[in-house]
């Protein structure tokens, strides 16, 4: 754009420059090399944006751009503190570890029924995770959320009037099978939020899982003493409770809504958000890319999201697997003292009788309580790095550090210096589950994206049954096997974390599984230096 004095517009025929030229008061305005024709290009209902057309003109707006220009703000936090108690379900995971004394107790059970009260809950989970995000692909976030929430409360309350062994087991496979949908609430929570305040309220909404086991063993502390195993069972749903009862107020995703066909409902969601927020809506048309074949198995394994896949399920096993890993051997090298006494204490539980009975003490709850602490160093440090290094890395690091953690321990250190590195890396692996959670459902369209993260949290549950046999049966014969397979494992996760083929840092979230994988993807704060804004 050049400025000049007016009368002096004859220079542009000598300098022989084609534009367009305009009078404004004492300037005049030379823009060159503008197309003056240009072509419309309208977009009926229901049909795919092409692929030149995919970033939005003045005339239209897909979501992406429209929860990035509402921004955060009052939905946003209502959205969190709700989904945040979804998240406090921990609280029926971590019954098991209270629950499971108390029974061997009152009902004279052996050692391996008491483990298989823990391993049918994971069995639940890991039977139901594909089927919950199938669910919420094809038919809602908010019905299969809906639909699994109310399943859990129903279970979980029922399991505290079992009359025996065999329906206590039934029932909390049913919870299981009914936690396995929870995640799903992320899947929810992160189509709504705007690209820079992502991987931070993802992180965050995480702490409400360790304030639900918190809260689960002060419960048990006032509860166990006075009323028994039964009203904590019941108690416990309260946060359950909550949830199903505000759901209704939750919205369907409007990105699902878009990609099914449902504009109306879409745009009434996001001008609800905008009102809220006391924010502007876009201008223009909301842009529909409609979708039919939803939540199949087979898009995870399109050229694109192949190896995302095959290396995510990997990356989330590894997850589960040192993290459930990490906290049944803590309970066995802080009763043993240090690691290098661990073998000659196992000979001596060896020959006691497997009915013999110990309730939980005040200063076993206090043991719990510290061991679970550990885990908020952990968020703030995967807050700290996450937006700094990128998801990728940040996974890779945490896997890093876990197994060099672990390494150290074969130098029979201390209960000090142990103490200090179980803390470490039950931080660091904890926050690396964490960052697969923000990872994942920014990685997938929202066509599978449910699905995705629904597979990914199945195989996590593959990885939390298999490391009992390593964390406790494998230990009996060799601590340092023991100690190498999980630092093995780790080793390999933080390489397939830096061999993942997308990093989601600062981009936006694809919408139809049937474009390339970042088409649609750099919101409007991701714009080069070069590209206009307004």
């Amino acid at each position: 754009v050049k400025f000049r004095r007016t009368g002096e517009s004859s220079r542009s025929e000598e300098d022989g420059i084609s534009g367009i030229s305009g009078i404004s008061g004492e300037h005049e305005v030379q823009i060159e090399g503008v197309r003056t024709e240009l072509e419309p290009v309208e977009l009926e209902d229901g049909a795919a944006v092409p692929k030149e057309f995919a970033n939005p003109t003045d005339d239209t707006f897909m979501v992406e751009d429209a929860v990035e220009a509402i921004g955060f703000g009052k939905f946003q936090w209502k959205l969190s503190v709700i989904t945040g108690l979804a998240w406090a379900n921990a609280m029926e995971m971590m019954i098991l570890s209270i629950l499971a004394p108390q029974l061997h107790c009152e009902w004279r059970l052996p050692s391996w029924k008491v483990a298989l009260l823990t391993s049918v809950v994971f069995v639940g989970m890991m039977s139901s995770s594909t089927l919950w995000g199938n669910i919420s692909d094809q038919y809602g976030r908010k019905t299969g959320l809906k639909i699994s929430v109310l399943w859990t409360l129903y279970y979980g309350i029922l399991s505290g009037f079992a009359p025996i062994y065999s329906w206590i087991l039934v029932l909390r496979g049913l919870v299981g099978f009914g936690i396995g949908g929870v995640p799903q609430s992320v899947t929810l929570y992160a189509e709504f939020l705007p690209i820079k305040a992502r991987a931070k309220c993802i992180l965050l909404i995480e702490v409400f899982w360790a304030l639900g086991t918190v809260f689960e063993v002060l419960l048990a502390v006032v509860v166990m003493p006075t009323l028994g195993w039964r009203w904590l069972l019941i108690l416990s749903a309260l946060p359950l409770l909550l949830f199903a009862v505000l759901c209704f107020w939750l919205p369907e995703s409007a990105r699902y809504d878009v990609l099914s066909g449902n504009q109306e409902k879409a745009l009434a969601t996001l001008k609800r958000i905008a009102t809220e927020n006391g924010a502007p809506m876009p201008l223009g048309k909301l842009v529909v890319s409609r979708q039919e074949d939803r939540g199949k198995m087979r898009d995870l394994f399109t050229p694109h999201f192949r190896w995302t896949t095959l290396l995510l399920w990997f990356i989330w096993f590894s997850n589960a697997f040192s993290y459930y890993g990490l906290v049944l051997l803590t309970t066995e090298f802080f009763q043993a003292g240090d690691v290098c006494s661990i073998s000659s204490r196992k000979q001596e539980v060896k020959a006691k009788c497997s009915l013999t009975c110990e309730y939980l003490t005040e200063e076993d709850y206090t043991d719990l309580l510290w061991t679970t602490l550990s885990e908020f160093p952990g968020v703030l440090v995967t807050l700290w790095i996450i937006d700094r290094i990128g998801r990728k890395k940040t996974m890779a690091l945490s896997f890093l550090v876990f197994s060099f953690c672990s390494l150290l321990l074969f130098l029979c250190v201390g209960r000090n210096v142990l103490t200090v590195l179980l803390f470490i890396a039950r931080a660091f692996i904890s926050g690396g589950f964490q960052a697969a959670y923000v990872y994942t459902p920014e990685v997938y369209p929202t066509a599978t994206r449910a699905l995705g993260l629904g597979t990914c949290s199945g195989m996590a549950r593959v990885g939390a049954l298999i490391t009992p046999f390593i964390a406790q049966v494998m230990l009996e014969s060799s601590v340092y096997l023991t100690l190498l397979v999980y630092s093995g494992c780790c080793l390999l996760a933080a390489l397939a974390s830096c061999f993942l083929p997308i990093e989601t840092k600062g981009r936006g979230l694809q919408e139809s599984s049937h474009k390339e994988w970042g088409q649609e993807m750099v919101g409007r704060g991701s714009h080069s230096p070069g590209e206009s804004q307004e």
